[in-house]
């Protein structure tokens, strides 16, 4: 065969699994080599043909659908997942050896930047309290604090920390940059430096993946080192933040807390958190605004144009 038969062949054939329909409607025609099924995670997994089932390479997971990971073993021919979270680390060991993983990185940093802003300005600005005096039909106006001219930490300054960053400073704050490693050309500091930041700090945000160099990373000690009346978020993950040591802070008054994640979640009903002074709780809501779908589409058809030409995928995650 000639070299110019070789570049015109024809691409193989691929077989990818989507969570969502009609993607091609919207962002247009698929590639003529890619064949593309579509589960929700919803529907029982024997809907899906097992012969699709034994060709598909490419996953892309349904995003908060508790259970999908278990169609895995299911999937003998699999090669790429795409998932759409940004933290996949309890994905990694259900992986079959040779899949290599993609996450959703950059899909909810709006969203999530967003909620977190709205944490902290519901807690600032005491929203609970008005809330209640609207139901209860009070008028009982006080001045509240503020978040401008506030030193907000951002712990985990990734992605998501520096779009937060962007809408911190629109409301006069200011940021503290803190990442696993320090980045002097970035002044951003590293996690050794908390003991020294955090009684200078008002707010301390958490916006941390969850590792085994993550979980209860910011305990008693770095609750302590707080000054009093200081706000504490966290928009990672719940077990980041030990819950006992700020159950013991927030029952004594000393601190504050606006939580999207929590430890255990979901946080059952009669937790005693949920009762604290000062805690305002969201149930792990923060990446699920009516931003992350038009992005989640915009990098689901990327990828599938990319795995049935051939190429590189993006946000490839490290395998350990």
């Amino acid at each position: 065969m000639s070299h110019s038969d070789e570049s015109t062949a024809p691409a193989p054939t691929v077989d990818v699994l989507l969570p969502w329909p009609d993607l091609d409607v919207r962002h247009g025609p698929w590639p003529s080599n890619a064949r593309v099924h579509v589960w929700d995670g919803l529907r029982a997994e024997d809907d899906l043909p097992g012969q699709v089932l034994d060709r598909v390479g490419l996953w892309v997971m349904q995003y908060a659908v508790p259970g999908v990971e278990e169609l895995l073993p299911r999937l003998p021919a699999l090669r790429a997942v795409q998932s759409l979270s940004a933290g996949v680390e309890k994905l990694l060991p259900l992986l079959p050896e040779g899949v290599r993983l993609y996450n959703g990185r950059g899909l909810h940093d709006a969203s999530t930047a967003e909620h977190a802003l709205g944490l902290i300005l519901a807690a600032q600005r005491d929203l609970p309290c008005w809330i209640a005096d609207q139901q209860a039909g009070r008028w009982e106006p006080h001045f509240t604090r503020s978040l401008a001219d506030c030193r907000v930490a951002v712990i985990g300054y990734g992605s998501i920390g520096q779009a937060l960053e962007r809408r911190l400073l629109a409301c006069e704050a200011e940021v503290v940059r803190v990442a696993r490693r320090a980045r002097p050309e970035a002044d951003v500091h590293p996690v050794g430096d908390l003991p020294a930041l955090l009684p200078t700090v008002d707010i301390a945000v958490l916006v941390l993946p969850e590792t085994p160099a993550t979980t209860g990373m910011f305990g008693a000690e770095e609750l302590a080192a707080l000054p009093d009346g200081a706000l504490v978020v966290n928009v990672g993950r719940g077990r980041t933040l030990e819950t006992e040591a700020l159950l013991a802070e927030t029952r004594a008054g000393r601190l504050r807390a606006a939580l999207d994640v929590t430890d255990p979640e979901p946080l059952p009903g009669d937790h005693p958190l949920r009762q604290a002074p000062g805690v305002l709780i969201t149930p792990h809501v923060g990446g699920g605004s009516a931003a992350f779908r038009p992005r989640a589409e915009r990098l689901i058809v990327d990828q599938v144009r990319r795995y049935a030409a051939g190429e590189p995928l993006l946000n490839a995650f490290p395998r350990p």
